[in-house]
């Protein structure tokens, strides 16, 4: 890329922005000034970034019109307060929180599955990012759906607890720590012990009985791949796991398809990572954590469906789930539209 563009990056100290910033580094971006946004005790703070200290600025009062690309990696709140403000100054805002996920006239993008979406960034200066599981369950039932179509997925989502961002990663820990030590643990960002447990959801519970993490999961689905009947049966668990969702997933396809023909189309795709028939994992900790990739293993056929496949997946949901998805999108951007 000749380009370069300034940019911001707002909620830099947290964990979505400080993998943002490395890997912004890592796949040399074509980057012209990068200015780091944060607010309370972060302000000030200093974040290394191409052997340069950056001070994170306070964004309160930050002039967006200095930069032309502003990533958001804040939660719902902030993003409504701060990223209209953006866009009225002219800056094109990816922003990865759930604030704009379904809005009709923002697009939602994964850059693998819909990179055309991006376009229409410029009728309201946005493009969202999906959720983590959302990415995950989708790149892996992509090349089915490109091939057979798609009619049914279940998932089960083992979720890591650094989708609730640096608190939760600090629970966890923290909790582990008093009961190996038989101290008392205390409970803030989980309404009940995460250390050595699994909850039975992640989220506000709606009126069928579905949490808001779920119905997500399913209109995102359909928005992206723009396919509003798209049958999707959905379960989010909170796991005790520091980085990298964990995802059990049953396709049933519009046309049959067999085994090794959906093991070769999982195969050829380049976000994914197939692990041999007979290999033990991929698990969250000795393969996703720290990568790129999405790991597939336990590749079946479906007992109970014909043409039916069964998978595991796990990634890390932080960087692949988050940050690189992002980046991804920004470099599309700068390269096809801006």
């Amino acid at each position: 890329m000749s380009k370069t563009l300034d940019i911001a990056v707002v909620g830099a100290t947290t964990l979505v922005g400080e993998t943002l910033i490395e890997l912004l580094e890592q796949r040399q971006f074509p980057l012209g000034q990068l200015r780091l946004l944060d607010w309370g005790e972060a302000v000030g703070k200093r974040l290394s970034f191409k052997g340069s200290n950056i001070p994170v600025q306070d964004i309160a009062g930050f002039d967006f019109s200095a930069v032309g690309l502003a990533l958001f990696c804040v939660d719902q709140g902030i993003a409504a307060e701060f990223v209209p403000q953006a866009v009225a100054a002219g800056c094109v805002v990816i922003d990865h929180s759930a604030q704009y996920r379904n809005e009709p006239d923002i697009p939602l993008v994964i850059p693998e599955i819909n990179p055309q979406a991006i376009a229409a960034y410029s009728q309201c200066g946005i493009i969202a990012c999906p959720a983590a599981a959302t990415i995950q369950m989708l790149l892996c039932a992509h090349p089915l759906h490109t091939a057979v179509g798609l009619e049914h997925i279940s998932v089960t989502v083992c979720a890591a607890v650094s989708e609730l961002g640096r608190a939760a990663v600090e629970e966890l820990a923290g909790q582990t720590a008093s009961l190996l030590n038989v101290r008392p643990i205390e409970s803030q960002v989980f309404s009940q012990q995460i250390a050595f447990n699994v909850l039975p959801q992640v989220g506000e519970l709606e009126e069928n009985g579905y949490s808001t993490q779920e119905t997500g999961l399913v209109r995102e689905s359909q928005k992206i791949l723009d396919y509003p009947s798209l049958k999707v049966s959905p379960t989010i668990l909170q796991a005790p796991v520091f980085f990298g969702h964990g995802m059990v997933l049953g396709i049933q396809t519009q046309e049959p398809i067999e085994l090794e023909q959906a093991r070769s189309l999982l195969a050829k795709s380049s976000a994914l990572e197939v692990f041999d028939a007979v290999a033990e994992g991929p698990t969250a900790v000795t393969e996703a954590a720290g990568n790129d990739a999405i790991y597939v293993g336990r590749i079946r056929a479906d007992m109970s469906l014909d043409g039916g496949i069964t998978l595991w997946a796990v990634t890390d949901n932080i960087r692949k789930g988050a940050a690189l998805n992002g980046v991804q999108t920004a470099e599309i951007l700068v390269k096809d539209y801006l």
